[in-house]
């Protein structure tokens, strides 16, 4: 069976990891690494399960310009990132690059974007791929080539999650996350939904119409307009990206870097684990 690509966002690893992780975890000069070092670990520990041909870590703007532009409270009540976190997120590509994973970066779109694009690219060269995030968002991308690896607050190792498992948590299929999101909504992103509809409301009108257009009736037919601007927000955008070659993991290499950071122990764990 061929190895699957791994495509990783980022900023959601960085942002668990520094929540989840103690400031006290410093280089030798004092500055925190905890975003670092966990972000890191989370990925190697996936690695390590899925044994992936290659591994892509994505990075984006935080809310695209076409997002904000189809509605302006998109994202607006997201706080500022965090003094000690913003020279970790500075340094982290570099790093990610000592390991021998690739780095991609979008100036004006979503990580989100770049990961579906990925996927797809992945798709259409007849592979596999798996998503590595903490957003539910993605779970629009799961299909039978495309698995996300959903990173829970306080557990061990990512849970797969599948087209079977989207259903189970949502009562819809994959295709229609972003139908979904634009009825019930979704706080994180400051998207509202349609007053007074749930997740239980919104599932049982998408099973019953078969999608959020032909939902646009009674009550919600005087917001259909507002709706379907949600769900183009919640929708990705497919990207022009190449289908990134096989490379393994640097471990040799990525052990000389993070041991630059202050990681001692990480260092010593990769370079014992080299070849």
């Amino acid at each position: 069976m061929a190895s699957p690509l791994l495509v990783v966002d980022a900023p959601s690893l960085l942002y668990r990891a520094f929540y989840a992780l103690p400031k006290s975890i410093t280089d030798a000069d004092g500055h925190p690494v905890n975003a670092l070092l966990g972000s890191i670990n989370i990925v190697l520990r996936e690695i390590e399960l899925h044994d992936p041909r290659a591994v892509v870590m994505c990075f984006g703007i935080d809310a695209a310009e076409y997002r904000v532009e189809l509605f302006s409270d998109y994202h607006a009540d997201r706080p500022p990132m965090p003094d000690e976190l913003s020279p970790q997120w500075e340094a982290a590509p570099a790093l990610y690059e000592a390991l021998g994973w690739y780095v991609a970066q979008s100036d004006d779109h979503e990580a989100d974007d770049l990961l579906g694009s990925y996927a797809a690219v992945e798709t259409e060269a007849g592979g596999d791929t798996l998503i590595l995030t903490g957003d539910r968002d993605m779970f629009q991308c799961v299909d039978d080539h495309v698995k996300v690896l959903y990173v829970r607050t306080g557990s061990k190792g990512a849970q797969p999650v599948d087209a079977a498992e989207v259903k189970a948590r949502y009562g819809i299929p994959p295709e229609l996350v972003p139908d979904f999101i634009a009825l019930r909504g979704d706080p994180s992103d400051g998207i509202p939904g349609a007053k007074g509809v749930g997740e239980k409301t919104a599932a049982s009108l998408l099973n019953r119409h078969g999608s959020l257009e032909g939902a646009l009736t009674g009550k919600l037919e005087a917001v259909a307009d507002q709706l379907r601007t949600y769900k183009d927000m919640a929708s990705l955008r497919q990207l022009d990206v190449e289908r990134p070659a096989d490379r393994e993991t640097d471990r040799a290499g990525g052990a000389d870097a993070v041991r630059e950071h202050g990681m001692n122990r990480l260092a010593e764990r990769l370079a014992s684990s080299t070849g």
